[in-house]
């Protein structure tokens, strides 16, 4: 069995599909596995030999591959919860099809899983269209300073202006001012997309996606709501340098009114209790951020 399998939702994007499996080809960590969820609808092009080649080349270098169909769509809850139900190694991770990762990606992230035995680690993806903006001074960044613990928040207490960390290219201007030299900086976050590492049995242990059904196919905030739950109760961090390069596809969610994360009050005290809390005793719920649920790109 593999250290870590890497978990892959896909619907229709073929090109991207080919170009993010090209990048874990080239990873100087190879002690992984690769499982596709596909959703498309029609032809199926992971039979086509441009992937047939891609899947005999991984294979070669010791990885299984499944490419499995999880079909009618039922929001990406859902297919995240598919994924996870295949999945058998320690560690999971949760790579978006529009995702192409540098070299050392994987083994920087699973490096630092290992130091910490945290809840996840991931690092910012950036699309490489806002290298030349100026730097923006008010960023909030918050190193680690020590370990990473966990950070109890209530709703209200939940530090949502981190999500600024991710949008536009900021993950790779927060590599280029404070990792330029290469060594790796663990720094707090409300949450990471599209590029994540899991602890498997930490994030079944906060009940993983099961709670899927209870949303409409068009969510949004799916990874939102676990790494809440799993920095609660066992920390998370991303990491620099961000080695990771969003293809600039429009998202597949462009309906993102229901967000998965508003059940976080109610399952935080079920899920990852804090000492002395009891289910009902959560916060109630506030407003969300104005750019709130942008894709990782998605800022012009």
């Amino acid at each position: 069995m593999a250290l870590v399998d890497v978990l892959i939702p896909t619907c229709g994007r073929k090109t991207a599909l080919a170009i993010t499996l090209t990048g874990l080809l080239g990873q100087t960590f190879q002690d992984f596995d690769i499982t596709i969820a596909d959703q498309t609808s029609g032809d199926r092009y992971l039979d086509d030999g441009e992937f047939r080649t891609l899947f005999r080349a991984l294979k070669l270098g010791g990885h299984r591959v499944r490419a499995l169909a999880n079909l009618p769509r039922r929001g990406m809850a859902q297919q995240r919860h598919f994924l996870l139900q295949q999945a058998s190694a320690p560690l999971v991770h949760y790579l978006d099809d529009d995702v192409l990762l540098g070299p050392t990606m994987l083994e920087r992230l699973v490096h630092v899983m290992e130091e910490e035995r945290c809840g996840f680690v991931g690092a910012g993806v950036s699309g490489l269209r806002h290298l030349e903006d100026p730097w923006p001074e008010d960023l909030p960044f918050e190193p680690w300073q020590g370990p990473v613990r966990p950070e109890p928040h209530t709703w209200q207490t939940i530090p949502w202006q981190r999500y600024r960390l991710h949008i536009r290219d900021n993950p790779l201007h927060l590599t280029r001012r404070y990792a330029a030299d290469g060594r790796t900086v663990r720094y707090k976050v409300v949450w990471v997309g599209a590029n994540v590492l899991y602890d498997r049995e930490k994030l079944l242990s906060v009940g993983g996606f099961g709670w899927w059904e209870r949303l409409p196919p068009n969510h949004s905030g799916e990874e939102v709501l676990v790494q809440l739950l799993l920095a609660r109760r066992y920390g998370g961090c991303a990491i620099l340098p961000a080695e990771a390069y969003h293809l600039e596809l429009p998202s597949q969610v462009p309906d993102r009114d229901v967000k998965a994360d508003h059940l976080f009050e109610e399952l935080a005290p079920l899920l990852a209790p804090l000492e002395g809390e009891t289910p009902g005793d959560a916060s109630a719920a506030g407003s969300m951020p104005s750019g709130y649920g942008a894709s990782p790109s998605a800022e012009t």
